[in-house]
């Protein structure tokens, strides 16, 4: 049975059992009134005569009247019930539409449940927001698809027109060909391997554990500085021991990725990258600051997107894969964290990771 068809039930059920217990009552009520047995008296003629059984003429007269009664409280039950139903389940039919129309591919549609807020507009709201994020993190996963397939066949369409090249002018300089080739290849290697990473930290295949962001971010800055020395930018870390759950691999390459970008996009010379942990009640929090060319803040909410590179999309020999901050932003995303960008009004970019520092999904600490 259909819902609506057990709810009519339901309905006209309890209807019947009401109006049953309701006429019990009043034949009981009747009872304590009637004597069972007397004179019948007609006040023009007289008694009649004879003694009567009065319960029984009354309950002869009572019965059929309760019975038409019983019979009209069914079919009202049973239609009133079937109208009401109707109108209540009405918005799970509109739930179940879009359902079914989200399971054959479209997220664009929106339930829109008028009305007050009951339990059945939270549902609706509630399954319009997931429509919402869901139609985001496709889209998103689309141009991640597209611009990684964009990225992945430079390297190879170069390797390619290298290839021809040598083969057609076999007194080509070799060592140019295989020096060339070796940094085409290793730009190949390191976007698949970042690839690699981004789909690890969204899969959160990983085992947490307790990790200090301080001793990551002196990690980070020590392994980075002689590209910091290259760069002329002075390197200043700072801070307090901040503890949080996650992988301690993750969260390395979170704080390596952001100590990076800070260095790469500075100041031609004599910039500065600050990198600082704080623990605050319930968050541990790391953040990197650098100097370097004014940002509007329409840019630096592009950032975080795939294969983004400042201002420009350039290829340089530090320009890294353009999946920098994208890594970062599915890290602390794994890790039940936010990513904040804020351009800095000297110029540069302020950039903070706020994690829990208890793990959602267990009681550790």
């Amino acid at each position: 049975m259909s819902v609506r068809l057990k709810l009519t039930l339901s309905y006209a059920g309890f209807l019947m059992l009401a109006g049953v217990l309701l006429l019990a009552a009043v034949w009981l009520f009747l009872l304590r009134y009637v004597p069972d047995r007397g004179m019948l008296y007609n006040p023009d003629d007289g008694p009649t005569g004879g003694v009567f059984p009065i319960r029984s003429a009354l309950l002869a007269v009572f019965a059929p009247r309760a019975a038409a009664v019983l019979a009209f409280l069914l079919v009202f039950g049973l239609v009133g019930g079937w109208i009401l139903a109707g109108r209540m389940l009405a918005p799970l039919t509109r739930i179940a539409d879009a359902t079914r129309r989200a399971t054959h591919g479209s997220l664009s549609h929106r339930i829109k449940l008028p009305g007050h807020n009951d339990e059945f507009r939270e549902l609706a709201d509630a399954f319009d927001a997931m429509l919402a994020r869901l139609e985001a993190h496709v889209a998103e996963q689309r141009r991640f698809a597209a611009n990684a397939s964009h990225e992945l066949r430079t390297p190879l369409a170069i390797s390619k027109s290298l290839l021809d090249v040598a083969r057609t002018d076999p007194h080509h300089d070799t060592a140019e060909l295989i020096d060339r080739l070796h940094t085409v290849n290793t730009r190949a290697i390191d976007l698949t391997e970042a690839l690699l990473l981004v789909s690890r930290a969204e899969q959160r295949s990983f085992t947490r554990q307790r990790v200090d962001l301080s001793l990551l971010a002196e990690e980070a800055t020590e392994t980075l500085l002689p590209l910091a020395e290259k760069h002329g930018v002075t390197l200043e870390t700072g801070g307090e021991i901040t503890i949080t759950t996650g992988s301690r691999a993750l969260l390395l390459q979170l704080t390596t990725n952001l100590v990076h970008n800070a260095i790469v996009h500075n100041l031609p010379d004599g910039g500065t990258v600050w990198v600082h942990t704080d623990a605050r009640p319930g968050t541990a929090v790391l953040t990197v600051e650098n100097t370097g060319e004014r940002l509007t803040p329409a840019l630096v909410s592009t950032l975080t997107e795939p294969f983004q590179r400042g201002t420009e999309r350039i290829h340089t020999d530090h320009a890294g894969v353009g999946l920098g901050l994208a890594i970062v932003k599915t890290i602390t995303q794994a890790h039940d964290g936010t990513l904040t960008l804020n351009p800095r009004p000297a110029g540069g970019l302020r950039i903070s990771v706020k994690l829990p520092t208890k793990n959602p999904r267990s009681d550790e600490v």
